[in-house]
């Protein structure tokens, strides 16, 4: 799992051709440090249709006033660039994974109706 930065947030992640998982972690964080080996499964198995990446908030603290992170561990999924999604706490690989689907279910109907949209 790739850790970002506030310098290279907007290329890895707004601008991102595919849709993308950020965790807002620390490393001081139990939860956090609980949800790391979770995201890194996750990671391994959603490696081409998804990409994950964590941003230390103590190092990065821009981004978690831009974002509102109010608590960590906090995920993110950005599609085009906008959050579409919000888990806080930790939480399942299962959970992710079943959130990760109906977005991506979501996703593609969105894209689908846009190009039926653009045929007229």
């Amino acid at each position: 799992m790739l850790e970002i930065n506030e310098l290279d947030f907007e290329a890895e992640v707004l601008k991102a051709a595919q849709p993308v998982l950020v965790g807002f972690l620390a490393p001081w964080s139990q939860p956090c440090r609980i949800l790391e080996p979770v995201l890194n499964e996750v990671a391994t198995e959603c490696n081409d249709k998804l990409k994950i990446v964590k941003v230390n908030v103590d190092d990065n603290p821009d981004l978690g006033l831009w974002y509102g992170i109010q608590s960590i561990p906090t995920l993110l999924y950005f599609i085009n660039g906008n959050v579409n999604a919000k888990i806080v706490g930790t939480t399942s690989k299962e959970t992710i994974l079943s959130q990760v689907q109906s977005l991506a279910t979501y996703e593609q109907s969105t894209t689908e109706k846009i190009r039926i949209y653009e045929h007229y």
